[in-house]
């Protein structure tokens, strides 16, 4: 089959992309346009795999652009978004030409081309400060910062097209997703790239809230699961480890697994406003095995420190560690 994977030059984006060709799909990975040329994370996977990959540089936000990317493929993973909670305080106008529009091209162009799949991605912030746990899909959205406002307009919107156009979208939900190649504005890079860099006071924000952790490797066999599968279409399906663990418990792991004796300083600049901070969330994730038959492989305690362990053997790597700056506040 052959598959177009929006936001292919990012964390997740890149990992699926590889994970795709693996599985002898013709992807074609869509990554934003720059004046370098540069792929983004898409620039370090292995050659072999590289090679095999359709690239092309272009935006989300016009609709031209995106249904001339989209022709000839049978399967649409919609990833392109911006993520960073921060930055949408400062720039939510971003957020909605991006997350929003760009999803409204990306459902359009699906419906004009009769493209027989679309996978859309949500995110476990829609939910908000859990109500009740663990947290199932029939949870409220609850829209604490711009860009979770953002998202769950994106998911509506991919709702709305299944149900006025019967375009076969199916919206997956990942819970905070881990791994190599993440971006040091989430919380686990920003500890790990610290303490591998030599700080023993290690900088972050709120403490109590609580987080389930999906290693990346098992969200991308969601997505490969929910892309195989004939189920789900108009369903949401969280992609989650239903395991919960708080920021601060969770940066006394790392440490441990990375045999340092650290401390912790809270900073002001990386709190979130007071009702704007997610502070539990614990995913429910039943129906996506019910649906798709995917489980996650690193569940649990064990299976976070063993994801954990590999998340930090990658930024130990000194040409890994040298793309992130520990020295400042990433937003």
């Amino acid at each position: 089959m052959s598959v177009l994977v929006t936001g292919a030059d990012g964390f997740i984006g890149s990992h699926l992309a590889e994970a795709l060709v693996r599985e002898g799909y013709v992807v074609r990975a869509v990554g934003l346009y720059n004046s370098l040329g540069s792929w983004g994370w898409l620039d370090r996977i292995a050659p072999e795999l590289a090679t095999k990959l359709d690239v092309a540089l272009g935006d989300v936000r016009d609709p031209r652009w995106v249904r001339g990317a989209m022709e000839g493929c049978e399967a649409v993973l919609h990833l392109a978004a911006l993520i960073a909670i921060p930055y949408s305080y400062r720039a939510p106008d971003s957020y909605i030409d991006t997350n929003v529009k760009g999803t409204l091209n990306v459902l359009q162009a699906a419906r004009e081309l009769g493209v027989r799949r679309v996978i859309h991605t949500s995110t476990s912030e829609v939910y908000g400060t859990a109500r009740y746990v663990p947290i199932d899909e029939n949870h409220p959205l609850q829209g604490q910062s711009p860009y979770s406002a953002s998202k769950i307009a994106a998911d509506q919107l991919a709702y709305s097209f299944y149900a006025s156009f019967g375009v076969p979208v199916v919206t997956v939900r990942p819970f905070n997703t881990y791994g190599p190649r993440q971006s040091a504005r989430a919380v686990i890079p920003t500890i790990i790239s610290q303490i591998a860099s030599g700080a023993r006071e290690i900088r972050l924000g709120a403490l109590s809230p609580t987080r389930d952790f999906n290693y990346v490797a098992d969200t991308v066999s969601g997505f490969l699961a929910a892309l195989a599968s004939d189920a789900g279409v108009g369903e949401v399906a969280n992609l989650g480890s239903n395991y919960e663990i708080s920021i601060g418990e969770l940066a006394e792991l790392i440490a441990d697994v990375m045999g340092a004796k650290v401390s912790i300083c809270c900073e002001e600049e990386r709190l979130r406003p007071k009702n704007s901070e997610v502070e539990r969330l614990w995913a429910d994730n039943r129906k996506a095995m019910e649906l798709f038959g995917w489980e996650p492989k690193y569940a649990g305690r064990e299976g976070l420190r063993r994801g954990l362990e590999e998340t930090v053997r990658w930024f130990s790597d000194p040409r890994n560690l040298a793309c992130y700056r520990t020295d400042r506040y990433i937003l």
